[in-house]
């Protein structure tokens, strides 16, 4: 290995480090700064919009029946319904932007939108 190979591999080295410590300080700005939100829409019309950062119960009664929201640690989840199946209760918990969980029965959407208010999630910036 001679003098231009040690040059050349000391050079794409510095390269890599400081592209890693772009990507590092980029990623750690574009944080959302915000706190993210949870929408519930009915039938496609607005019923709330609620911070994940704030712990509530959320008791949402309609035409079609009753959902309970439960907001926790960051995170949201249906945690009881009266509709036939129940499948929005098996759901899990959603925090992440775009993040759906969803009741056909009684026509409800609940989705997590981004502080920023960009539609992007972390991943795709």
């Amino acid at each position: 290995m001679n003098r231009k190979d040690r040059i050349l591999i000391a050079a794409v080295l510095v390269f890599a480090a400081v592209l890693a410590a772009v990507f590092f300080i980029k990623t750690r700005l574009l944080q959302r700064k915000d706190p993210a939100v949870v929408t519930v829409t009915i039938d496609g019309e607005l019923y709330g919009a609620f911070a994940l950062s704030e712990d509530r119960e959320v008791d949402i009664d309609t035409k079609y029946g009753h959902n309970h929201l439960s907001i926790r640690g960051g995170s949201a989840q249906v945690t009881e319904a009266d509709c036939p199946d129940g499948l929005c209760m098996h759901q899990g918990r959603i925090s992440q932007n775009g993040e759906m969980n969803v009741c056909l029965p009684h026509r409800l959407i609940a989705e997590v939108i981004s502080g920023d208010g960009s539609g992007v999630d972390g991943i795709s910036k």
